[in-house]
């Protein structure tokens, strides 16, 4: 008995289903996306009614994968999967940037979505299907929704571009783009790109659209099967009160455009909006407050965004003062923090970070143990927004989702300059001291500086930029360098890091239909010339990276031994590597690379890089005939001594090597134990025996007359 409906369709060469009304069915609405062995259960549950008091969407979006579905144990004591991954809350936020902006304004029940993966054959992506799946539960139910909407991952191979490619073939791949939209307008787009052009990327959103609206027409081929979707639910979730409306339009436009029109800095601005806010509301009773105050607050804030884009489209005036194309004030510094190995500060208008760099060894790497990933970095960048960056007093909850998404934006934009056989693993750390636009932005630039100021060499310096647009009708005009209230009331957040000859990651998110390639051009055109404006703001600070490391950072020394001398390094039980670390007072990482050992030394004082040097070469140095070492008494004989000159190997002093002078017997001289420097004087090619010598070592003594 066949049990659900499914729908298969073929998209850039792969075959996928959805399939709907088999599992989940409590849900409002629920699909599974298959391609090949790759399986994710897609649900959406909301509410009927929303909560008194709640005037915005309380969406939520979960993305899950399951260890079981590649064969896997979960990691660590409890073995059982936990609080999301890094790499989980990413992709649980490519899904929300997408949905989001595609609910009614005035839908406020609470929803959530929750994706996981359930099988997975190890190569195909999953992130690049969430979306997919996620909109596809949702128009199976009777959610009202503007979508569909879906999702793909843009790469390009030996110069084409690709929809969704294989984990496998990503590698290859200078281009990682994700890049969600409808059948008829792009809102959403993240990634990383090895120095693309503008029209580079144009072209690779656009190619993108083509692979989403295949998509969005499977999904509606398969809800037009679903009784449920066609009738959604309805909602009255707002209260309006036009006559209200109109009058607080009427009494406060005004005073909120002369506001708009005259520059003033965040926190004057804000307190010139409250002022006219709580004056006006004098004017009524406690009750008529008690009653309509919500729709009041509502109402004005739809004027005072009506006024800032009046000011805008109509002026060219923006809050602050500044012409549509124009920077903010710029300052910058490095080697702030003495104690750091690297450090700088970069401000721009009343956005601040304080960014520092440590360099560790191979032992410091990031190791990633998830699901479908497993690997390990050695470029990590963590961003933090406390908040008395914006003025804040809130309690502190740990990491935020929008916290490890703006540092993995920051990450992608700086990694790749950093060279691929840097023996140091690099941590970024970006402390937002200040907050009003983009400081994910400024993370990029103050990480850029912080990294040449610690000496790493890195290819070139990376800067960032945040544009905004505000559109009306035909009318639109780009905003570089955006504020945060610009963000607010604006229509988009395009984000764009890069060097002198091409971007290195993006991130945009559009919040208005019908964002055409022309505004496109525009907006990356106008992007290019902010960014190499902050980029020549940067070089006045530093524009290449030190020469030399700081004094108090570590210094890797990386050797080649060979393979089979590994285990003479490390030792029985690590007992040799252990010993050389503790009594050189240095880190010794060691791993086998095509056959060979590859051993990093890490140290902070040049005496004891050298002592651990000296050890490790001692032990893997191969004796050769005329090679001196400090060797150790191992046993005696009647004839001689053995004499071990690098660990497990053993030479013969004989008694008449032992001395310029006779020598009766050897316990006379040395006993076991002794260290005693000696030569190799011979060794016999076949046996690899060695012959050693204490007494050319030392002065010969004269011959007395």
């Amino acid at each position: 008995m066949k049990i659900g409906l499914e729908h298969t369709f073929t998209t850039a060469g792969q075959e996928i289903t959805i399939e709907t009304g088999k599992l989940a069915k409590q849900a409002d609405g629920s699909v599974v996306i298959k391609q090949g062995n790759t399986m994710l259960l897609a649900t959406v549950v909301s509410r009927k009614e929303a909560s008194e008091g709640i005037d915005f969407l309380p969406l939520t979006v979960e993305y899950r994968e399951k260890f079981a579905s590649t064969g896997k144990f979960p990691g660590g004591f409890i073995k059982r999967e936990a609080r999301p991954t890094e790499n989980e809350i990413l992709t649980a936020r490519l899904i929300d940037r997408a949905l989001r902006p595609l609910f009614p304004d005035d839908y406020h029940a609470e929803t959530q979505v929750f994706v996981q993966l359930i099988s997975s054959d190890k190569d195909t992506m999953p992130d690049a299907l969430a979306c997919f799946a996620a909109s596809s539960a949702i128009a199976m139910s009777d959610l009202p929704f503007n979508g569909p909407v879906s999702e793909v991952r843009v790469g390009r191979i030996d110069g084409n571009f690709v929809i969704n490619p294989k984990l496998s073939e990503l590698e290859s791949s200078d281009i990682d783009m994700m890049v969600a939209g409808t059948s008829d307008n792009i809102v959403m787009v993240e990634g990383e790109m090895e120095e693309i052009s503008e029209q580079e990327m144009i072209e690779a959103i656009m190619f993108g659209h083509d692979g989403i609206k295949e998509q969005c027409q499977a999904q509606k081929d398969l809800a037009s099967q679903v009784e449920k979707s066609h009738t959604k639910r309805e909602y009255e979730h707002e209260t309006h009160d036009k006559e209200l409306e109109e009058k607080v339009k009427n009494d406060l436009y005004d005073k909120a455009h002369e506001i708009a029109k005259t520059p003033t800095s965040k926190q004057e601005r804000s307190e010139q909006f409250d002022k006219v806010l709580t004056e006006y509301k004098e004017q009524f009773s406690e009750e008529e407050l008690e009653e309509k105050e919500g729709l009041i607050n509502t109402y004005f804030g739809k004027v005072k965004k009506a006024a800032v884009r009046a000011v805008v489209l109509d002026n060219g005036i923006r809050l602050d003062g500044r012409k549509t194309d124009e920077i903010r004030d710029i300052w910058t510094e490095v080697g702030y923090l003495p104690g750091t190995h690297g450090s700088s500060i970069f401000t721009r208008g009343e956005t601040q970070s304080l960014t520092t760099v440590t360099l560790g060894t191979k032992l410091d790497e990031q190791s990633i143990d998830g699901a479908f990933l497993t690997d390990s970095q050695r470029f990590i960048l963590h961003y933090n927004f406390p908040p008395f960056s914006t003025g804040e007093a809130r309690p502190v909850r740990g990491t935020s989702r929008r916290e490890v998404g703006h540092g993995n934006l920051a990450m992608r934009a700086l990694k790749d300059m950093v060279p691929p056989d840097y023996n140091y693993t690099v941590r970024v750390v970006s402390d937002i001291l200040e907050s009003n636009g983009s400081s994910s932005m400024a993370t990029v630039c103050a990480g850029s500086l912080a990294m040449m100021d610690a000496g790493i060499p890195v290819k070139k310096p990376v800067s960032g930029i945040a544009m905004g647009l505000i559109s009306e009708g035909d009318r639109y005009a780009v905003l570089s360098d955006i504020l945060g209230d610009e963000d607010f009331l604006g229509d988009m957040d395009f984000k764009v890091a890069g060097t002198v000859d091409g971007i290195t990651a993006c991130q945009m998110d559009i919040k208005v239909d019908g964002l055409n390639e022309e505004i496109l051009t525009k907006a990356l055109e106008q992007s290019k010339e902010g960014r190499l404006h902050i980029l020549n703001k940067m070089n006045e600070t530093i524009s290449e990276p030190n020469k030399e490391l700081k004094p108090n950072a570590p210094r890797i020394v990386q050797l080649t031994i060979p393979g089979d001398l590994i285990g003479a390094v490390i030792g029985p039980g690590g007992k040799i590597i252990q010993e050389i670390q503790k009594e050189t007072e240095t880190t010794i990482v060691i791993e086998e690379v095509d056959g060979k050992g590859v051993i990093d030394v890490m140290a902070t004082n040049g005496d004891q890089m050298d002592q651990a040097l000296s050890r490790i070469k001692s032990i893997t140095q191969v004796p050769e005939v005329g090679d001196e070492f400090m060797g150790k008494v191992k046993a005696l004989a009647p004839y001689g001594a053995f004499v071990e000159v690098t660990p497990g190997k053993d030479g013969l002093l004989h008694i008449s090597e032992i001395d310029w002078k006779r020598i009766d017997k050897v316990e006379d001289v040395l006993k076991e134990g002794d260290e005693v420097k000696v030569k190799i004087i011979d060794k016999d090619k076949k046996t690899g025996k060695l012959k050693l010598s204490r007494k050319v070592l030392i002065p010969r003594p004269e011959k007395k007359d």
